[in-house]
């Protein structure tokens, strides 16, 4: 399976919604269903100035990208970019913006409706490990940046986990090419556009657009446009096997 996701899709699926007091805009870049299986869903949440998403927690693995404005995820400070992970059912947050506000993707590989919000939830909470993970953040290449590029540079954000999490960042020449990361061992694989474009199918891709490639497929072939390309590869993990036979959980609609 490989889906892509496109900004104009983002666009046409953009909303205002309102969990309590708490008001955001959610717009899905990437859709495939709402499936228990593969179901990978990548939506924009933007946060308006000094806005607070109370801590929660999820059932499904997932990545958070800031891509505009800054603020904090918990404790953590956070600005473009800056790449989260948080497995199934780890509480994190209070997920706060800044005086500019803040816009994060919020990645999965199966689709999910709503959170859990803590402390009112915590009997909801399941049992078994529990992940986070923060980068560092870091500013995009800028286009002269690519322009002058020789070759393919690879660095990672993080290292390759044993249950399959990795977060790489590739920057691709003009009119380069080069094999993403195999998306197997873990349950597939984001590959975002951070700066430049990439050319697949009939698409060309530019800023913030992606594309899922499931852990079945070889090697994805990234291939840049004539200005480069910047792209950041997140492999998600499997659910842990503690999480498999758990009941679903009733959930309100979330931008996280």
């Amino acid at each position: 399976m490989v889906v892509v996701g496109t900004r104009e899709h983002g666009r046409s699926r953009r909303r205002q919604l309102r969990v309590d007091d708490f008001e955001y805009f959610k717009g899905e870049w990437l859709e495939s269903g709402q499936g228990p299986g593969l179901s990978p869903t990548a939506f924009l949440v933007e946060q308006g100035p000094r806005s607070v998403l109370p801590t929660h927690f999820h059932r499904e693995n997932e990545y958070q990208v800031v891509v505009q404005g800054g603020g904090k995820f918990g404790a953590h400070p956070v600005h473009a970019v800056t790449v989260h992970y948080a497995g199934a059912y780890t509480g994190y947050g209070p997920i706060v913006a800044g005086d500019d506000g803040l816009m994060y993707f919020t990645i999965r590989a199966v689709f999910e409706q709503g959170a859990v919000f803590l402390p009112s939830g915590r009997e909801q909470m399941v049992r078994g490990p529990k992940r986070q993970l923060h980068s560092k953040s870091f500013f995009p290449k800028r286009a002269e940046e690519l322009a002058a590029l020789s070759q393919t540079s690879v660095r990672e954000l993080f290292e390759p986990q044993a249950d399959g999490i990795a977060a790489t960042v590739i920057a691709l020449p003009p009119d380069g090419q080069a094999l993403a990361p195999p998306p197997s061992g873990g349950a597939g694989q984001f590959l975002m556009v951070l700066a430049g474009s990439l050319l697949q199918d009939t698409h060309r891709l530019t800023e913030w657009e992606m594309i899922f490639v499931s852990p079945e497929e070889p090697a994805h072939t990234l291939r840049a446009g004539p200005a480069g390309a910047e792209v950041l590869s997140l492999k998600l993990a499997c659910k842990a096997r503690e999480y498999l036979t758990s009941l679903d959980i009733t959930q309100q609609e979330s931008p996280s």
